[in-house]
């Protein structure tokens, strides 16, 4: 069993999560809310990554993040950050490749609340702000949680895009998919097999809660 690679897939799968939740819920409700000319092309923007190879996102991202790309050689030299064959390369990868993941299901959910509910609130005295916190995400949280298991399980199973923007330096960028690849590839189908039983737990897990948060929030509005 390779731990490190463990530790570095489920923190990658914790920050991708934390990073990307504030963005996905901002986009996912102006998406199920708003209109405009610009709206279907966002939506296909934030759907690539599900059906882009991830060897074209990666191959796209090495030349973006590299040493020879102008943001690569402005982040090495103002800021100090490489983000080829490195943690914070990785963490960027995630976030990009995972966007459909966290923000198809906040989308949803917040698509499903009845406006009338929204114009209730303001008339009410309610400011928009209130009623976010108080009237939608209260609501609209099933998904949001389902949005966060689909996006932890996914970047704990993601590989060819961890492979080309990370590597595989053990401690940094090796994670589960990655160690289960290098043990097949050295015979060791035993350490392969466990790592790969860990992998199918985790998701599992993760789409039990996705399917149980779709049920009650069917339950939520057949109740209104």
């Amino acid at each position: 069993m390779d731990w490190d690679a463990t530790r570095i897939s489920l923190w990658l799968a914790t920050a991708t999560c934390v990073l990307l939740l504030p963005f996905a819920l901002w986009l996912g409700r102006r998406l199920a809310i708003g209109e405009g000319r610009l709206k279907p092309l966002i939506e296909a923007a934030v759907m690539l990554p599900l059906l882009l190879p991830p060897t074209v996102i990666g191959f796209y991202l090495l030349l973006a993040f590299g040493g020879a790309s102008p943001l690569g050689r402005w982040l090495d030299q103002w800021v100090g950050l490489r983000l080829v064959f490195t943690f914070e390369g990785l963490l960027a990868a995630s976030l990009l490749v995972n966007l459909p993941f966290m923000v198809q299901p906040v989308q949803r959910a917040f698509a499903a609340i009845p406006n009338s509910l929204r114009e209730a609130a303001w008339v009410s005295g309610l400011s928009r702000w209130q009623t976010l916190w108080r009237i939608e995400l209260p609501l609209a949280w099933p998904g949001i949680l389902g949005g966060l298991a689909l996006t932890f399980a996914h970047t704990l199973g993601e590989f060819g895009v961890v492979l080309m923007v990370g590597g595989s330096i053990a401690g940094e960028t090796r994670t589960l998919s990655i160690a289960i690849y290098d043990r097949v590839q050295a015979f060791d189908n035993a350490g392969a097999n466990l790592m790969s039983l860990l992998l199918v737990g985790f998701t599992l897990v993760a789409l039990s809660i996705v399917f149980a948060t779709g049920q009650r929030s069917k339950r939520a509005l057949l109740e209104r």
